[in-house]
């Protein structure tokens, strides 16, 4: 008798393709939401003084980078977003394969987020050759960021969740 556990399961067309549309989707909103915002606060925020969005927490400074995170390679936008491009060509490729088996959803919430803060990173160095930030954490000195940034980080921490689980929680 054939088996009929979790790891003999055979993918069908939606349960493979849900993967990748939640993929995708993920990353159209990551760049409409980063997009918009920094639209919001190049209108809003530029030549202003910072702004308190969480009293102790988040401040709103606008500013633009020219350089990749914590300003490094400064000045090189358009080899940044080349690399931008690159990197959303070879995303968007890993979630049209992955989306033809069940994936799952720290894999595409992590794919989704990935492409969709590369996408919104690179259209900003592609169309103004440099990048919109306006996120300042108060508390401890850290870089200005976007939320772009947010979304490649948390990409990161998706990324970490799914190589930790065990074998068995990765069915889906």
């Amino acid at each position: 008798m054939p088996s009929t556990g979790p790891s003999s399961r055979v993918p069908t067309p939606s349960t493979g393709h849900r993967g990748r549309r939640l993929s995708l989707l993920i990353a159209v909103l990551v760049l409409l939401s980063d997009q918009l915002s920094k639209a919001w606060a190049t209108r809003v925020l530029a030549g202003r003084a910072d702004q308190t969005l969480l009293p102790g927490l988040l401040n709103l400074t606008y500013t633009t980078n020219t350089g990749a995170a914590f300003s490094l390679f400064k000045g090189s936008s358009h080899v940044l977003g080349l690399v931008s491009l690159v990197a959303s060509v070879a995303v968007a490729v890993w979630i049209i394969r992955e989306g033809r088996r069940p994936m799952p959803w720290s894999r595409s919430l992590a794919l989704g987020c990935l492409l969709g803060g590369a996408l919104g990173n690179g259209l900003d160095r592609w169309r103004l050759g440099e990048v919109v930030d306006f996120l300042a954490l108060v508390p401890v000195s850290f870089p200005v960021f976007n939320l772009a940034d947010v979304a490649i980080n948390l990409a990161v921490l998706a990324f970490a969740v799914d190589l930790i689980r065990s074998p068995s929680q990765k069915e889906g």
